[in-house]
């Protein structure tokens, strides 16, 4: 059985050496709990990531609390958020302080700016790995292709891609189900 202060350290650790967000978190978080703990495999990892984009709040937060939840409850998932949540607040509370005297200085610019590219490589790959894993091809690389163009090109809400993919996902499964085509 997962101790409360595995689950607290694992995501302390997750919450600790990341930079960029909950979409670089991805593939420290993927090694952390399936490849080195087990405590998921890569199908749940892949469900559990797409349950927690799909909820409002942070990302890392949301598996935090699901995986946290499934494995030992609500201490379980209280453990889980703590670790997750405890350093970024550290840091943040520490660089806001210190941003005040630094925000000018040129190093500082410069080493923001350094980060972006890596943050960007950060996002990128489990992208791809979670392609690879969700069976996505090129024949359906459409799809986000056309959201993102309709999005950018045309002006049109992201609420209703959302929505007329939730009819349409709904519609296709539906007509699937009927028969097999």
């Amino acid at each position: 059985m997962v101790k409360y202060c595995e689950l607290f350290y694992s995501f302390l650790k997750i919450g600790t050496f990341t930079i960029g967000g909950g979409y670089a978190m991805i593939p420290l978080m993927e090694q952390e709990l399936v490849d080195r703990r087990g405590w998921m495999s890569r199908e749940e990892f892949l469900d559990q990531l797409a349950l927690s984009q799909s909820m409002p709040g942070v990302l890392a937060v949301n598996m935090a609390t699901g995986l946290g939840y499934r494995l030992r409850g609500l201490r379980g998932a209280v453990s889980a958020i703590a670790g997750n949540i405890v350093m970024p607040i550290v840091f943040i509370l520490i660089l806001a302080i210190l941003f005040r005297h630094f925000r000018d200085n040129i190093y500082v610019e410069r080493f923001f700016m350094g980060v972006r590219p890596a943050v960007v490589a950060l996002i990128a790959a489990p992208v791809f790995r979670l392609a690879q894993s969700a069976k996505i091809t090129w024949g359906t690389c459409w799809i986000p292709l056309l959201s993102a163009l309709l999005i950018w090109l045309f002006d049109v809400s992201p609420i209703l891609i959302i929505l007329a993919a939730v009819f349409l996902g709904f519609a296709y499964g539906r007509i699937k189900l009927k028969g097999d085509f």
